[in-house]
């Protein structure tokens, strides 16, 4: 925080606690130009603001030395008692000072009951009875006060501590799963090229080279998470052209994108375990062409839809799962959860007409989740309810369409 901040705030606190000693100040007037009133003792505006801004002003510098000797006192475990007696001894000191501090500024006034000169000798022995246990109780509340906001901000700052620490783990194990990915799609895409590097040299060579523009692009894009979804579809459209060339009779690609939806976020290399999938496990194992239809719309306005179709046999049940589920799909499934929490969804089942159909659903954004606001406040007993140690990054309100 810079030193201009700094004196803003402070300006802004003490603007705040003389306010609030003002307020008391006002009432305590009234009340006493009231009650002179009913005892038939009346005074004069002047003389009961003059009285109460006196007693109450001189509490107000006396509470100020109090706050500061609760910073200096500090409660700490094991040395209660020494805690006890130190803040005792000083409230009896603070019950004296602010009863001489009231006599030396209420000298040379009119009792308004008896109409003499008050002096400060009749006024400290006379205050002294009367108001020394009343300061006593006092003091003890504000250094229970002054207690239990430093507990309150301790508490603040280890729920702030946490959920950076949350926002950390979150955005490790995206890149985690990041990291994941782009080997799984690596690997597979070499087996791609050593099947056609003597069947066909030429193509094999074309197939470096995109493969080479792909990865070169996904390290331009470094530790992102989100892209707009026209990157990730030009990144898709690279590796189907590898594949294409892999079956070039084969394989039929349609695109059908809602130009809204160009702009919108969508996670780095969703997309591509999906096609993947489908080009694996639905257009492969056919010796009929194969095609994969991928769409991207509005979903009731808030939300981002995208589908990836393929034409293929279908899923079919083994031991309750479908058989699809490989590292690519987990990935998918992890990264959703991880950035969206509760406001994604993925299916993957049968398509009506046959194939099999890909579906995400996520909030339409378009500020990435590292840049947008963010209020991470929950307790433990809340994170852990949630199945969570903490909050994660789906905490997050980014600007949505």
């Amino acid at each position: 925080m810079g030193q201009s901040s700094r004196s803003s705030k402070l300006r802004k606190q003490a603007a705040a606690y003389i306010g609030v000693w003002v307020v008391l100040a006002v009432l305590a007037a009234v009340e006493l130009y009231i009650a002179q009133q009913l005892w038939d003792k009346p005074v004069a505006w002047a003389v009961a603001f003059r009285r109460a801004f006196k007693e109450v002003f001189a509490y107000a510098l006396c509470t100020l030395a109090v706050i500061w000797l609760c910073g200096r006192l500090r409660h700490e475990t094991g040395r209660r008692l020494r805690w006890f007696f130190a803040h005792m001894t000083c409230a009896v000191v603070f019950a004296v000072a602010h009863v001489a501090f009231v006599s030396w500024l209420e000298a040379g006034e009119i009792s308004v009951q008896t109409g003499q000169i008050l002096t400060f000798n009749y006024l400290f022995g006379k205050l002294l009875v009367t108001y020394t246990l009343s300061n006593i109780f006092k003091y003890w509340i504000i250094v229970l006060g002054c207690l239990g906001w430093h507990y309150y901000k301790a508490f603040r700052e280890r729920e702030r501590q946490a959920a950076a620490l949350a926002t950390e783990l979150v955005q490790a194990r995206l890149q985690a799963l990041r990291m994941q990915i782009n080997p799984h799609f690596l690997f597979n895409t070499l087996n791609t090229i050593s099947a056609l590097i003597h069947q066909n040299p030429d193509a094999a060579d074309r197939m470096v080279v995109r493969l080479s523009e792909l990865l070169r692009r996904t390290l331009d894009r470094g530790d992102v998470q989100e892209v707009p979804l026209r990157e990730e579809l030009d990144f898709l459209r690279g590796y189907l052209e590898i594949e294409q060339m892999r079956f070039p009779e084969r394989l039929t690609v349609t695109f059908d994108i809602e130009p809204k939806t160009n702009e919108l976020l969508v996670p780095h290399l969703i997309l591509q375990p999906l096609v993947e999938n489908a080009l694996r496990h639905g257009i492969m194992p056919r010796e009929e062409p194969g095609r994969i239809e991928i769409s991207a719309h509005l979903a009731a306005g808030e939300h981002l839809e995208l589908k990836v179709r393929d034409n293929g046999n279908g899923l079919t049940l083994t031991n309750g799962s479908n058989g699809r589920e490989g590292i690519g799909l987990k990935n998918v499934r992890s990264r959703l959860a991880q950035l969206y929490g509760g406001a994604q969804e993925f299916t993957l089942g049968n398509a009506s007409g046959g194939g099999v159909e890909a579906r995400i659903r996520i909030p339409c954004c378009t500020i990435p989740r590292s840049q947008a606001p963010q209020v991470v406040v929950m307790s433990a007993t809340e994170a852990s309810k949630a199945g969570l140690s903490l909050p994660t990054a789906a905490s997050a309100k980014p600007n949505c369409c």
